[in-house]
């Protein structure tokens, strides 16, 4: 292995280690100064410059660059190995092709000595982010004879580039709106499903009840709605205040006692939210809708709405709150 190429592992390696290329980056020329003292001067308008574009401090790809208004116009011109030996204090030994440089780097300029000729190339920051992987892919495809021997002009255009960009980004959203769809659609006729076999259910529980337990049950739910608990409750809520978390549980705890089953089909038939779930307790508990309002803190006609909602969900047709109403009551043993 020559000096050359252990020396380009070294620094490659080395800059990989500390996260950092410090060549990493497009940069064009801005001037020349010969021997003499003779300097000239370029820009991407007009005529064009040369713009290197290095990769991990040991690739460099170099093209002819003008820039007109909305397009960037690239000749291929080389392609080549390159290392940097940091010396400390932006000087450094650079090599291209394994032919030794002077190099002086700053922040925003890097200056390399050519047989004599001083070149001064600024950082473009802007031309590597938009189009340095571009100009890496032409200069290689280029150089490596893909252009049958032909060196040819490309001319990349910002706005294609942004349709590009756009159209990307739709595709990518419409992925997103389909796939979104579709786990929709799937999660809904598997809730759709779930529900219709809960509603069987309860339909076939009702429909096997022997005579003598539908008139158990009957008894019971007389006995829980005449027992001083259920009367108590009935004038806490009356009251219109707000219930606390725990007396929200205290009132669980109650129609469970009741009706063992009210709760459990209830959250079997839909993933209800807060408001939608503490309803349904209180249409159990046959709190009117003025004072369920008020101890929900909600307008009356929010109370209506919830209800009517609930019984589309579940059934898949409007219904009124009456019919909902009939429907929470019914279940539960």
């Amino acid at each position: 292995m020559s000096m050359a190429v252990m020396l380009m592992l070294m620094a490659c390696t080395g800059k990989e280690q500390q996260g950092k290329y410090v060549l990493d980056g497009a940069w064009v020329l801005k001037s020349t100064t010969s021997p003499e003292g003779y300097s000239r001067y370029y820009s991407l308008e007009g005529s064009g410059t040369s713009c290197m574009v290095y990769d991990c401090d040991s690739a460099l790809y170099v093209c002819e660059l003008a820039k007109a208004p909305g397009e960037l116009v690239i000749v291929p011109t080389n392609r080549m190995a390159v290392t940097l030996v940091d010396k400390g204090g932006g000087n450094n030994i650079y090599l291209e092709d394994e032919s030794p440089r002077p190099l002086t780097l700053t922040d925003t300029t890097l200056t390399i000595q050519r047989s004599g000729r001083q070149y001064v190339y600024t950082r473009a920051d802007d031309i590597y982010r938009e189009w340095g992987a571009d100009i890496r892919n032409i200069v290689s495809n280029e150089l490596n004879g893909e252009s049958n021997g032909d060196v040819r002009r490309y001319v990349l255009s910002e706005r294609e580039r942004q349709q590009q960009s756009i159209i990307q980004w739709l595709a990518a959203a419409l992925c997103l709106i389909v796939v979104g769809g579709a786990q929709y659609f799937y999660s809904s006729q598997r809730d759709k499903r779930r529900m219709r076999m809960q509603l069987q259910q309860i339909k076939e529980q009702h429909a096997d009840r022997a005579l003598s337990v539908r008139k158990a049950m009957e008894d019971e739910e007389l006995r829980f709605l005449n027992s001083s608990e259920y009367v108590a409750l009935q004038q806490r809520l009356a009251n219109g205040q707000p219930l606390k978390d725990d007396e929200w549980q205290q009132v669980e705890a109650l129609l469970r006692s009741a009706y063992p089953g009210f709760t459990s089909q209830l959250h079997g038939l839909y993933p209800m939210s807060e408001l939608e779930y503490r309803t349904c307790l209180l249409v159990k508990l046959r709190i009117a809708t003025r004072d369920m309002a008020a101890v929900l803190a909600r307008d009356v006609s929010t109370i209506s709405t919830v209800r009517s909602r609930l019984y589309k969900k579940v059934f898949g047709q409007k219904g009124s709150t009456r019919k909902w109403d009939d429907f929470i009551l019914s279940i539960g043993a």
